[in-house]
């Protein structure tokens, strides 16, 4: 676990403790800032990912916000789901333009500034991964950015920031964390400290859906700090043991459909599953079907009907096609 991994009951705390200010350059979007943080009287640069384009980060997105970035900032704090994090990774590198470069390796790596990330949704784990994912428009694909610079120096946890988090955001973003711990744990690099960290986000994930399953959208309300520790965990797991095919087929799916990083992950889990159980269904494999199984509450043989049968109470899975 690279950063320093730290909590705070609410955003003032936080900015209090870290001393945020001149010198900083927050990356974060209208809607998080303002009602949080813009009554702070915070002296930092603000930039607000919207204005230069929405949905997932892309190597145009990144390139404009870079050319509007002034030189000289100690520290890179972002506040935000995965697209703010993922592009104020690559903004602690002294080399960042042109960012296919950099994806390509043609740039000198180089961290040349502190980096603060502080997740507003529980699904990417990101605050705790050395990993930036950006849209190749010219590609139509999406490639990742995997180097030891990339990771935080501080990895922040404030519930609070989750509560206007819109339930269909909540569900994604939740159910890729979900992916991140499965996926994690069969992968042949898994260790018995991943699969802790896999196996206790698998748990504290399906505990909280059965919850919401029952109760409706609005329990998810009480339970927002364990979604927020699951994704955490989820993202030391994978971001140690990597992912797998799920994630390497989203890939396209999201470049060239445009489908978000989680909904795209979930359009082609359980069948994945499925299907490595049909091929080997032994060892981590079968492993995870018996932790799945415990959860829900059925023979391990009926674990991923079980589990799909609930992520659609949670989030109605759209077939392929639909695409």
């Amino acid at each position: 676990i690279k950063p320093a991994v730290y909590s705070f009951d609410n955003c003032v705390d936080f900015i209090h403790e870290f001393d945020i200010g001149k010198g900083d350059l927050i990356l974060t979007n209208k809607f998080i800032f303002n009602p949080y943080f813009g009554e702070l009287d915070i002296k930092a640069d603000v930039i607000f990912q919207e204005k230069y384009g929405a949905g997932e980060p892309s190597d145009e997105m990144a390139e404009a916000i870079f050319a509007d970035m002034k030189s000289g900032y100690k520290r890179i704090v972002a506040i935000g789901g995965g697209t703010v994090i993922d592009l104020a990774k690559i903004y602690a590198l002294r080399n960042v333009s042109p960012v296919l470069d950099l994806f390509d390796r043609q740039l000198d790596i180089v961290k040349d500034k502190e980096l603060i990330l502080v997740p507003t949704t529980c699904g990417t784990g990101s605050e705790v991964t050395n990993i930036s994912i950006l849209e190749l428009k010219s590609r139509h694909t999406k490639m990742g950015l995997a180097v030891e610079e990339l990771y935080a120096d501080a990895a922040v946890m404030i519930p609070q920031l989750l509560e206007g988090l819109p339930y269909k955001f909540f569900a994604a973003s939740s159910i890729d964390a979900l992916i991140h711990a499965a996926e994690s744990y069969v992968s042949p690099r898994a260790t018995p400290y991943t699969k802790m960290f896999a196996t206790q986000a698998v748990e504290m994930i399906l505990r909280g859906y059965q919850v919401i399953a029952r109760d409706g959208e609005m329990a998810r309300v009480p339970l927002l700090r364990d979604f927020l520790v699951a994704s955490n965990y989820a993202g030391i797991s994978f971001g140690n043991a990597g992912a797998g095919a799920v994630h390497a087929m989203s890939y396209p799916l999201g470049g060239k459909y445009h489908v978000a990083h989680g909904e795209a992950n979930y359009a082609l889990f359980t069948r994945v599953f499925e299907t490595y159980v049909a091929k080997q269904g032994s060892g981590a494999i079968a492993d995870l079907a018996r932790i799945l199984a415990a959860s829900l509450g059925c023979d391990a043989r009926d674990a991923y009907k079980r589990l799909a049968q609930l992520l659609d109470k949670i989030l109605p899975r759209k077939p392929l096609k639909d695409y």
